[in-house]
Formats: structure tokens, C-alpha cells, sequence
């Protein structure tokens, strides 16, 4: 909306002095063309906006201009400040909308506090890109039109028509009942209702979407917790799933964890090593996992997996063995 972007145009301006017509275009995510219009607009309704000429020129407001904005104490400025450098609203396509309310949370706080906030959430990375291994973390992609359709449906309370490719199927359209939103590993899902059964679809599988009219059947009220927990258990209960028992080094444990679908138990040996319970997608996932891992890991239980591992190490000597 309009009436947003000018408010988060006069707090660059407020955090940022002096700022050029294409810096702010950038900013706010519109044509330079754009923002000279709000720029008038701002100056029509009296808010002290003037330009500077030359090399180092730009807009920029009267010193002491100040917006009145809700005030929030330190604690919730903080906590709203580390929240936003995590990467949950790439998922739902909130980056810019993001941005826009950290400049505000900024300038709602008292002069004295607001360099202390901004210096102290420096201090609090949450969720950065890569581990400690270097491993990259991958967000899943999903195109900005297929997300806003989506993210209108579910606040709305309306039907959504989805473009959506299954695993293993073509992708064919279907209208559902969208009840919320979630990440969960850097992925994120759309729980719905199809027909009055549970569904949910992985969103970067959405490959267009459609707000319908028509009011979804869905409760006033709802638990995405529970809802989400609930949705997990019959997941893992999956006919194809297998449970495996596993001793591994504690230095490649997060290694393991990143390939399970989850862990069931685990407690430590007292040679230092881990005990585990895990559950992978199938018996073929397992092996493959279990494989990587060489002899920091050992599978203990179902037979049938250490009988496999144990004809793909044979297979191995046999291949590479002394043939002299």
C-alpha cells in the first residue's frame, strides 16, 4: 500500500540522512519514477522533505523531524530486531515487508535506546546460511505471485486453487481449504483440507496458485502446533518407513540427524559413543545414509539393513582386493 511505503520512505530517511532517488528505489522496491512522486506527496502534506544538489546531493528531511510512532521498550525491540535475522520470511515471501517493520521497530524506540538495540541484535545471528562444516543451507525457492496468492487465501479464510506437482505424478490442478502456514527445516508447507481430508503440500511444489471467493471450510480457531504434531506422527508411521538402531561417533551425529526423518531415542554409551533409534524413509534411504558415515557408524537392528551394508562392503573388497 501506498500510505506503508511513505511511512517506510521518511524512516530511511529519519535512520539513513541524506539518500538518493535510486538508493531509495532500491530500498522500497519501486521505480525512481515512484519515489519522486511520494517525495511530492510527502512535501505536499507537510513533512519537511527537501533536496540537496550536486555530486553528493539527495533527499533528505529537516534536522529533528520525528515520526510519532507506537514507543516499545528495549526487551521488545530486541526481541522483534533478532527475530527478523532469521530467514522465516523467506519462506512466505515477507522480506521487503520485513524490512520495512525493523525500520519502524527501530524508530519507535526513544533516541537513547535505539543505538544500543540496533548494536545489540548484531550481537544474535540466527539461522545463518551455512554450519560450522561449511554445509550450506538450502531455502527451498517459491516464486513471489504463487506465495502472495497462497498467503491471501489462508488469512482470508478463502479456497485456494493450486497448480501442484506431486512426487512421482504430473502436475495437475486442485482447489483445497487452507488452514495455515509453516516452516520446518528451511522448508515450507501449506496444511490443508481437501474434501475434508488432511492434506498438506510442500510449497516449492506449488507451481501456481489461485484465491478463489468462496469461503474455506475450515474452524474460526486453530493449533497449527498440535495440528502439525499430529500430521508428523502419521508421516513417520509411513508403511514404508524403517526404524534402525545405530551406534555412531558423536562428531558425525549431526550428519546422521540430516539425513533421518527422525530420531525416536538416543542415549550415550559408555564408550563415548551414541545409541540411537532413527527412522529413515525406507530400507534403501537407510543404507545409503548408514553408508556415508563408513565406521563411524554401526547398524545394530533390523538384521536385514546389516546384512545389506554387509554384502556392499563384500561387493567393495571383492572389486578393489589384492588381484595378484
Amino acid at each position: 500500500m501506498r500510505a506503508d511505503r511513505l511511512v517506510s520512505l521518511v524512516l530511511l530517511l529519519r535512520r539513513r540522512g541524506r539518500l538518493t532517488a535510486d538508493t531509495l528505489a532500491r530500498e522500497l522496491e519501486v521505480s525512481t519514477r515512484t519515489v519522486l512522486r511520494d517525495i511530492e506527496a510527502l512535501s505536499a502534506a507537510g513533512v519537511p522533505v527537501y533536496a540537496e544538489r550536486g555530486r553528493h546531493g539527495g533527499f533528505a528531511l529537516l534536522p529533528g523531524f520525528r515520526t510519532e510512532l507506537t514507543g516499545l521498550n528495549h526487551e521488545e525491540a530486541l526481541a522483534l530486531l533478532t527475530a527478523g535475522s532469521g530467514r522465516g520470511e523467506q519462506a512466505f515471501g515477507l522480506g521487503s515487508a520485513l524490512a520495512s517493520a525493523m525500520r519502524k521497530v527501530v524508530d519507535a524506540l526513544p533516541e537513547s535506546h535505539q543505538a544500543a538495540a540496533s548494536d545489540a541484535a548484531q550481537r544474535f545471528l540466527v539461522d545463518p546460511e551455512t554450519d560450522l562444516l561449511s554445509r550450506r543451507l538450502v531455502t527451498e525457492e517459491v516464486p513471489g505471485a504463487t506465495m502472495i496468492e497462497v498467503r491471501r487465501a489462508v488469512l482470508a479464510g478463502h479456497k485456494l486453487r493450486i497448480h501442484y506437482a506431486a512426487t512421482g505424478q504430473a502436475p495437475r490442478w486442485r482447489t483445497v481449504d487452507p488452514i495455515g502456514l509453516v516452516t520446518a527445516r528451511d522448508r515450507a508447507y501449506l496444511l490443508a483440507t481437501r474434501s475434508g481430508a488432511d492434506r498438506t503440500y510442500r510449497l516449492s511444489r506449488v507451481l501456481a496458485a489461485e484465491e478463489l471467493p468462496e469461503p474455506a471450510q475450515r474452524p474460526n480457531r486453530v493449533d497449527l502446533d498440535r495440528i502439525w504434531r499430529e500430521r508428523s506422527a502419521r508421516f513417520l508411521s509411513g508403511s514404508d518407513h524403517i526404524t534402525v538402531l545405530v551406534r555412531v561417533n558423536p562428531a558425525r551425529r549431526e550428519e546422521l540427524l540430516d539425513t533421518a526423518l527422525a530420531v525416536r531415542a538416543e542415549e550415550p554409551e559408555a564408550d563415548g559413543r551414541l545409541l540411537l533409534e532413527v527412522t529413515f524413509q525406507d530400507s534403501r534411504h537407510a543404507e545409503w545414509a548408514l553408508w556415508q558415515l563408513g565406521m563411524d557408524a554401526e547398524a545394530l537392528a533390523p538384521q536385514p539393513l546389516r546384512t545389506a551394508l554387509r554384502e556392499r562392503a563384500a561387493a567393495i573388497v571383492a572389486r578393489y582386493g589384492d588381484s595378484s
